[in-house]
């Protein structure tokens, strides 16, 4: 059984030759500190996904070749608004950078390891002048989208054995990074127009751009990144929700599953629980990655709660990783039953921080599978 069997049968219910092995990749600092310690594996550059470890499953979200990956749809679209201007650096010390972004932000990173970048101006102002020069840099009609050499990534992708996904759009993720998080707070009550204009416009330029990939190439499942929660719960009200976004998930859902398309995942971490019974009404498929941080997310209990439709990845405690194969078993033991259920993939519950080992996180790779067979 292949990893695209293998993938299908777990979430059909049905009857897969072994539990996938999969992550959710590292941090940058995290495949310095592998390299060091003598991992050499492809995907060991900068980015968040992979790298490939030995004796786990091809890594779902970036290709093979380390070229494409989950937000260009494995090498073949460019999705990011696409402005006129360049970054440009307007200061910089021994640990900042200061840099003006294409859009006329200003955002200030450190050089010292990973943070989220402090944002000093948002690249997109609350304000219907803004967002008309804004939405002209979304045209899903741009030919320039696609990457070269697409079509021959097309077929390797259509014959690929292994599972993985394309991007499927984002509609109040990527808002809140140009808007930010007080701009798209207050916008529903300030000018409520404006924001629902923003959201629909957004469903109809993935939709759009996402039609003619998908006419050529095959997916396991769609990825949706939200991150629209934190560790008290959502950055938007369930009342929100239902009015701005549920009407344009269930269109993207609909298009997608009528495109050939058997999943969609949505993507959020935090504290998802007061959302999480409206995605599953819009048509949501996966939930992910089940972060358990400090409110102690459970699988077990949300498989309880909403039973087989909830299908779930990941569920595992990343930082119990670097703690041995005493607390790794005490975290996997417990989700035996929902793994023999069906419809969940235990995975670490986001991207693996540098105080894990790489010989730590082979340890969880053994214990893994010792647990699930």
């Amino acid at each position: 059984m292949n990893g695209r069997q293998r993938f299908a049968e777990v979430m059909s219910y049905g009857k897969p030759d072994r539990t996938p092995v999969l992550y959710f990749g590292t941090w940058p600092e995290t495949k310095v500190r592998w390299k060091e310690e003598g991992l050499d594996a492809v995907m060991m550059k900068g980015d968040s996904a992979g790298p490939q470890i030995s004796g786990m499953d091809t890594d779902w979200e970036m290709s093979p070749d380390g070229k494409g990956n989950i937000w260009n749809s494995q090498g073949l679209l460019e999705y990011p608004p696409r402005p006129q201007g360049k970054w440009e650096t307007i200061e910089e010390d021994a640990s900042t950078k200061t840099m003006r972004t294409p859009f006329g932000g200003i955002v200030q990173a450190s050089k010292i390891g990973s943070s989220i970048s402090h944002t000093l101006k948002h690249d997109l102002d609350p304000t219907r002048e803004s967002w008309e020069i804004y939405k002209k840099t979304l045209d899903s009609s741009d030919i320039s989208r696609w990457r070269p050499g697409w079509e021959e990534r097309i077929k390797q992708i259509n014959s690929r054995e292994h599972m993985t996904c394309f991007f499927g759009g984002s509609l109040f993720g990527r808002l809140r990074d140009a808007l930010g998080v007080e701009a798209i707070s207050y916008l529903p009550f300030d000018d409520a127009a404006l924001y629902e204009e923003m959201i629909e416009f957004q469903a109809e330029f993935y939709i759009a751009l996402n039609k003619p990939l998908l006419e050529k190439a095959s997916f396991d499942f769609a990825y949706i990144f939200e991150d629209c929660c934190f560790n008290t719960g959502p950055l938007l009200s369930p009342d929100l929700y239902r009015t701005y976004f549920d009407k344009r998930y269930r269109r993207m859902n609909d298009f997608y599953h009528k495109m050939g398309i058997k999943y969609v995942l949505i993507d959020s971490d935090g504290k998802i629980d007061d959302l999480l019974p409206l995605w599953l009404e819009s048509g949501f498929d996966i939930i992910f990655p089940i972060e358990v941080g400090t409110w102690k997310a459970s699988p077990v209990a949300f498989r309880k709660k909403y039973g087989k439709r909830m299908r779930m990845m990941g569920g595992v405690d990343k930082h119990v990783i670097p703690h041995g194969e005493k607390a790794i078993r005490a975290e996997l033991e417990p989700l035996k039953g929902i793994v023999a259920e069906g419809g969940f993939i235990p995975m670490p519950d986001h991207r693996i921080p540098p105080d894990c080992s790489i010989d730590q996180f082979r340890k969880y790779v053994k214990v893994f599978k010792e647990v699930f067979g």
